[in-house]
């Protein structure tokens, strides 16, 4: 089992600096929750150290590709730093600017394109892909169960909602039987029961 490491420490270190002024929409929050609590959740189930650091640095990553930064800047940034197999994981993991041919993708492609890969990325990156949406989903549900104003909730949640539920789909449909897969679908049980 994974647990404290000065590579973990580093790589929080690493996003709390890149999302130094973001807050989570809605709540305010420092965004490095997110990643901290999808590294809570992927040492929780055990996963390995790279998994944890791919899972942690997943949003820098998405940040990073949506920018337009190139390969050689990422694998700079962090290859070098967390190592080839943890960067290997968080791309497999992360959404693709531009498709095989090096056509620009839409943010609506690059979202079915993430839904496709998922039947051949690795397991690694399937758990961080699951830890990220479980952590999402699970941060709804709370939102949904601390306010009067659900109506408020869904307008603000109710497409993100639509998409972790095709994520978890299409992670069971790409053969990911992983437990972390029945916890999504009771915290989306749970969403969307709560409506």
């Amino acid at each position: 089992m994974t647990g404290y490491s000065d590579r973990i420490n580093h790589a929080l270190a690493f996003a709390a600096k890149h999302h130094d002024q973001q807050v989570r929409r809605g709540v305010r929050l420092p965004y490095l929750t997110h990643p901290a609590n999808v590294a809570l959740i992927l040492t929780r189930y055990g996963q390995s150290e790279d998994t944890v650091v791919a899972g942690i640095l997943l949003n820098v990553v998405k940040d990073y590709v949506s920018d337009g930064q190139p390969a050689e800047i990422i694998s700079d940034r962090v290859g070098d730093k967390f190592g080839q197999s943890a960067l290997d994981i968080v791309l497999a993991a992360a959404p693709r600017r531009f498709d095989n041919e090096g056509v620009e993708l839409s943010p609506d492609e690059r979202r079915a394109d993430l839904l496709d890969r998922l039947a051949g990325i690795p397991d690694e990156a399937r758990w961080v892909v699951a830890a990220d949406v479980l952590h999402e989903s699970a941060t709804a549900l709370a939102d949904v169960r601390r306010t009067i104003e659900r109506s408020v909730i869904w307008s603000q949640r109710g497409e993100g909602v639509r998409r972790y539920r095709e994520v978890g789909g299409a992670l069971q449909r790409a053969g990911f039987g992983a437990p972390i897969v029945n916890e999504l679908n009771d915290v989306l049980a749970a969403l969307e029961a709560a409506r």
